[in-house]
């Protein structure tokens, strides 16, 4: 309903106003249903300042982000596989440098705003090298001559969709996500892709220990499936791994305020002193290890040998409210950017 509101320059009460059947500002909008909308006022129309955050993060809004950045000499746009759904999941590299870096994010269903974080951050970096402007005293040109940065910002569509959007009866996967869901008409709580695996438990990293402390059917989270790797979305960003040879990676999540940086005492000796800086610039607390197995940071400290880093963004209870983003917003941009000086 926010991104109605936002596109017709109005308020989601209006719409509340005018259709007594909505529940409150998150019932689901199906395909196909009518909506009763008030004339927008005249004059000033609604925007999104960065740092804010007033309707969710969609596929969508990503695309729109990508066709901006199409004719940016530093963005390269590709796309390294497909959801179950057939969505792409998108990879924007940035840059020319011996030194190879990926971000990651929107592994969760309910964690869109990692996603959100990640395109903004990409738009503004952007915007500074267009304007030749440093950026938070850093020359990004110059910073862009030695690292490449590769990020696909939406791992799971398929499952922020669902979030978002709801389940209906044309939807592809209706009767699943009914069954997963015990008919519950509500996805807040939902953090899996669209077929009930755990995107981040589907690493061969102690997979089997932590298939077998989770749910043994899909579910709507923490189910890791009936191997490694099962799941195309995880494939693609393996895939990339492989390829990409990477320096070190850092996916963001939500939520918690830390970072994870170690995994089973298999972490090289430099992460420590990279998550610090991480850390000092974030106010985000270290933590040396998740009592959890499974996950990509995990499978990339043991597959590579070299530093991996999970962000936990935000405070609260996914997904989080439009507000937390302001936070989000100010303790991770000089984080991220950090992420490509270490």
């Amino acid at each position: 309903m926010h991104k109605v509101a936002f596109r017709h320059n109005i308020f989601p009460k209006d719409i509340l106003d005018f259709n007594p059947r909505l529940i409150n500002a998150r019932s689901y909008l199906y395909p196909g249903e009518e909506l009763i909308l008030p004339v927008a006022p005249t004059g000033q129309k609604r925007t999104e300042c960065r740092g804010a955050c007033v309707k969710e993060f969609s596929l969508q809004d990503l695309e729109r982000y990508m066709k901006k950045w199409l004719d940016h000499q530093l963005a390269e746009i590709t796309a390294i596989g497909h959801s179950v759904m057939e969505r792409p999941l998108y990879l924007i590299k940035l840059g020319h440098g011996k030194k190879r870096v990926f971000y990651s994010g929107g592994w969760h269903a309910n964690e869109w705003m990692t996603s959100k974080f990640l395109c903004d951050w990409i738009d503004d970096i952007l915007d500074h090298h267009r304007q030749q402007k440093h950026y938070y005293g850093t020359n990004v040109t110059d910073l862009f001559k030695e690292v490449t940065l590769y990020v696909t910002p939406m791992v799971n569509p398929d499952g922020i969709t669902l979030v978002q959007q709801g389940n209906y009866p044309e939807h592809p996967y209706h009767d699943l996500i009914k069954e997963i869901n015990k008919d519950s008409p509500t996805f807040d709580h939902w953090s899996a892709n669209i077929r009930g695996v755990d995107l981040n438990h589907q690493w061969p990293a102690r997979w089997q220990k932590e298939a077998d402390e989770s749910p043994q059917m899909p579910w709507s989270r923490h189910y890791s499936g009936t191997a490694p790797l099962t799941e195309p979305e995880a494939k693609a960003v393996y895939s990339l791994t492989k390829a990409g040879d990477f320096t070190y990676v850092l996916a963001f999540h939500s939520q918690g305020q830390v970072i994870y940086w170690g995994y089973n005492g298999m972490e090289p000796p430099e992460s420590e002193q990279m998550v610090r800086q991480l850390s000092l610039h974030s106010s985000y607390v270290p933590v040396h290890t998740a009592d959890s197995d499974a996950g990509f940071k995990d499978w990339f400290i043991q597959e590579t040998g070299r530093p991996g880093f999970t962000i936990e963004v935000g405070a609260g209870i996914n997904p989080l409210p439009f507000h937390a983003y302001g936070e989000i917003w100010a303790n991770n941009v000089l984080l991220a950017l950090e992420g490509l000086k270490m």
